[in-house]
């Protein structure tokens, strides 16, 4: 059994304490062990896969929220105080609501995706189940 699965079987801790003793024996094997372990996803800094996605999405419309704030409210829930140039204001109120009919469009489109990959999962997974020998029972006494 490799080392990275048996030190997995104990968690944390385990690839904690060789970091630790790494950095004891030698500085840059600490490091180096320290690096491994954030970048494979050990120690469940960052954001992998489709979750990356959806952490992007959810700082963007932070963003957006943030900004929106700081412009008055907005939206149509708030005032958008006026910049005393109509044309400006329209513009402004056109773009973000484009923006945010780009936003949702973009949202749903994630959904499909995933849930796109899911049913491909989910029917390779039966195609497997239904392929797969049957197994005889064993008599029961």
């Amino acid at each position: 059994m490799p080392i990275t699965a048996k030190l997995d079987e104990f968690g944390k801790p385990a690839w904690i304490a060789l970091i630790v003793l790494g950095f004891m024996v030698w500085w840059p094997a600490g490091l180096a062990i320290l690096v491994f372990t954030i970048w494979s996803g050990r120690m469940a800094c960052g954001y992998h896969g489709h979750d990356r996605w959806q952490h992007k999405m959810e700082r963007l419309q932070h963003r957006m929220d943030w900004m929106r704030s700081k412009m008055g409210g907005g939206g149509p829930w708030g005032y958008t105080p006026s910049s005393g140039n109509r044309a400006f204001d329209e513009y402004r109120a056109d773009t973000l609501r484009r923006l945010e009919e780009e936003q949702r469009e973009f949202r749903e489109f994630l959904d499909r995706l995933r849930f796109a990959k899911d049913k491909t999962e989910f029917d390779q997974f039966m195609a497997e189940r239904r392929n797969r020998p049957e197994q005889p029972s064993a008599p029961h006494n």
